[in-house]
């Protein structure tokens, strides 16, 4: 029994081998985000077997205008659980309590805002994108059940992470297993049995991480030996919520930058019909899949890096940065292998449509050796992020997104116009994103040497 309790306890990170600290942390992460993954992913399957590829199209389109409204959950999330990972470490019972019962006031807040705001601009944003007229109102159909069912999405997300922040990795990873069966079981039966068509898939999702965030609070709840949970907690304390933004800003606004970089590359997208469109959904499927362990690593590298810059042990910090991202590299390979020889089998789970796979496969070939790039810049940016230093990843996400990507693909798209390919080539959509990895990767490892983050990582409970 009390080995049970211990698995599904929070970790101490600060004592033991760094690696099997970051493993044994980071196997369950792997296993929760493939699980979070299939929300998306059955989504596009369901809609891509029972209604067709058209509506394959809706579910992928409106992506990255959801993604983008949700910057405010990631900015509080990532804030949040740095400083619940460093006051965990640091043995601060008061402050860590403060820290929690302040993010679950501020995501009730940020729920309400989104929510309102989210489902007014839905169709003028879609509009807006040129998305085809073949699509748009499964589009808008999809993003405003999202929008309504805002709070599930967004208090799975900061309560899995407090979670996490605390080292315990294993209940979030059983609550979202859960949400995630019940998930697939609604699909199915609002889609195939009942004909809800893309409304279905969406309220499926929406009722599936509610579950899940209930069970998150649940657990929070029951753990009164490392933090307590009082009316006064949830008070919205000024110096509290102004460190969680503040750390959780720059992630934030990274995350907001990458949404509107995929949104304007969406709109290139877009011009290059259905056909295109439908196989970059089915890419961002797989893709979500593969890079699910270089996240996975990241989030781990945060926690491992706060516990132990909580604890004052810096030399311990970097000697886990090195075995981790070394690990987050080797499994990159190895996901990079696996993508090349079996590329066509799965492209062929999402669409029958022999032209569509081809499409699908041959784009990802582009992208595979990306993901070992990734593992480098998530791994690092994970460690900087813990130690206190959330706006060097931002820097350099705005670089490799904005100066990079975002110009790249419209370069490439102009210089290979023709007569018969108007809008250019559409690889340049794909080309584009392998060099924004691959640039990342290397202006990250070269800020992780310089070591600025250190300054950052001087904690003071």
């Amino acid at each position: 029994m009390n080995s049970l309790k211990k698995f599904f306890g929070p970790v101490d990170m600060t004592i033991g081998t760094p690696w099997k600290n970051i493993a044994l942390f980071t196997i369950p992460m792997i296993i929760g985000n493939i699980a979070q993954q299939l929300y998306n992913t059955v989504d596009s399957i369901v809609v891509g077997k029972f209604v067709g590829d058209n509506a394959l199209a809706a579910v992928g389109s409106a992506s990255p205008i959801f993604n983008l409204l949700l910057v405010l959950f990631i900015g509080i999330s990532v804030g949040t659980s740095v400083k619940v990972s460093q006051y965990f470490g640091a043995r601060d019972r008061e402050q860590l309590s403060n820290t929690i019962g302040c993010c679950i006031t501020l995501t009730a807040i940020a729920s309400v805002f989104i929510m309102i705001t989210g489902s007014f601009f839905v169709r003028p944003l879609l509009e807006l994108l040129n998305t085809p007229a073949s699509i748009i109102d499964w589009c808008t159909s999809y993003l405003t059940v999202l929008f309504y069912g805002i709070a599930g999405v967004a208090y799975y997300n900061i309560l899995g992470g407090v979670l996490r922040g605390l080292g315990d990795s294993v209940s979030a990873l059983v609550y979202l297993l859960v949400a995630t069966v019940i998930n697939i079981v609604l699909d199915v039966w609002f889609v195939a049995g009942l004909g809800l068509g893309v409304f279905g898939v969406a309220l499926a999702t929406a009722i599936a991480q509610a579950i899940s965030a209930l069970l998150c609070l649940l657990k929070l709840l029951r753990m009164h030996e490392i933090f307590e949970m009082k009316p006064h907690h949830l008070k919205l304390n000024g110096e509290h919520a102004l460190t969680i933004i503040r750390l959780g800003l720059p992630s934030g606004l990274t995350q907001a930058i990458f949404s509107m970089a995929m949104i304007v590359v969406q709109s290139l997208t877009n011009s290059f019909g259905e056909m295109v469109i439908a196989a970059n959904v089915i890419i961002m499927r797989v893709d979500g899949f593969a890079m699910m362990p270089n996240f996975s690593f990241g989030t781990t590298m945060t926690t491992y890096s706060g516990q132990n810059v909580g604890a004052r042990q810096y030399e311990r910090v970097e000697q886990g940065a090195r075995q981790g991202t070394l690990m987050a590299m080797g499994v990159s390979a190895s996901i990079t292998v696996l993508i090349l020889i079996f590329g066509k089998y799965l492209m062929g789970i999402f669409t029958s449509t022999t032209e569509l796979v081809d499409l699908s496969v041959h784009m990802m070939r582009i992208l595979a050796v990306g993901y070992i790039a990734m593992a480098v810049t998530q791994s690092l940016s994970g460690v900087m992020r813990g130690a206190g230093d959330t706006m060097t990843p931002m820097w350099i996400s705005l670089f490799t997104t904005v100066v990079v990507r975002v110009p790249v693909a419209y370069g490439i798209s102009w210089l290979t116009r023709t007569p018969e390919l108007p809008n250019g080539r559409s690889e340049c959509v794909f080309i584009s994103l392998l060099l924004s990895w691959t640039m990342g990767a290397i202006v990250t490892a070269i800020f992780y040497k310089v070591g600025r983050w250190k300054k950052k990582s001087q904690f003071h409970s």
